[in-house]
């Protein structure tokens, strides 16, 4: 299966009130693994940025003036996106975005959009309230609840977000898509490394018989099965009990 984890960045909260893109930030996973392929966009929304919202992602109007307009990278976008899953935290808001760019692109002879049209959208947001009710849900609260480094994260980014997410994303559905347990152990395993930004991303599959097996002694084996006869007799006491 193929999964795109996407974020993006804006001049503002609606895109009702004119609000634009002005980053878009993606990574591939091709069954549950990082295939390397990255998308990663700075837009000129042809507007002003808010202040409040500069506060959040740093994009000002002068980093962004010659960047190009949406139209412009719209169809390398819309390619690198198409027919995938679009795994996105707190979906309605970047969908909301990037529908609203697709339906501004003028002269096209064959539209594209709307994305739910032509992708399967899994909002991790509401995936997180489903298993954590009650709780934070931010990317950052996820983080922290699945112990995963964001410490790099002093503002957001598009790229950076949507590789945070991907890992959160990864912890949340299963566990990491492999386990390093010695990194001169290079021989037997295979490694897919990205560069983003001056990081350094790796993922490392092992490969059979690298996990060693070490069995319980005969001190070790009797505690386990005392510990679990002392669990089996409190079950049934309770049973009864309640019975």
């Amino acid at each position: 299966m193929r999964q795109v984890i996407l974020d993006t960045e804006t001049t503002g909260i609606d895109p009702r009130d004119g609000h634009r893109l002005v980053e878009i930030g993606a990574v591939e996973m091709v069954n549950r693994r990082f295939t390397g392929r990255t998308y990663h966009q700075y837009i000129n929304p042809e507007r002003h940025i808010d202040a409040e919202v500069v506060a959040v992602h740093g994009i000002d109007d002068a980093k962004v003036a010659n960047e190009p307009v949406f139209a412009q990278v719209a169809d390398d976008f819309w390619a690198f996106i198409e027919g995938a899953e679009l795994v996105i935290h707190n979906a309605p808001f970047d969908v909301g975005f990037i529908d609203h760019e697709l339906k501004m692109l003028k002269g096209r002879a064959q539209p594209l959009g709307p994305v739910a049209d032509h992708c399967r959208i899994l909002d991790t947001l509401v995936m997180a309230r489903k298993m954590h009710p009650g709780q934070r849900n931010s990317l950052d609260a996820l983080c922290k609840r699945y112990a995963i480094d964001n410490g790099h994260r002093v503002l957001h980014g598009a790229l950076l977000d949507a590789e945070i997410l991907a890992d959160v994303y990864l912890a949340m559905t299963g566990g990491q898509t492999a386990l390093t347990l010695d990194a001169d152990a290079s021989q037997n395993q295979r490694s897919d490394t990205q560069e983003t930004s001056g990081l350094s991303i790796q993922r490392m599959t092992l490969t059979p018989g690298q996990l060693r097996v070490i069995a319980p002694n005969e001190q070790e084996r009797q505690a386990h099965q005392a510990k679990c006869a002392t669990h089996q007799l409190r079950w049934f006491e309770e049973a009864a009990h309640d019975a």
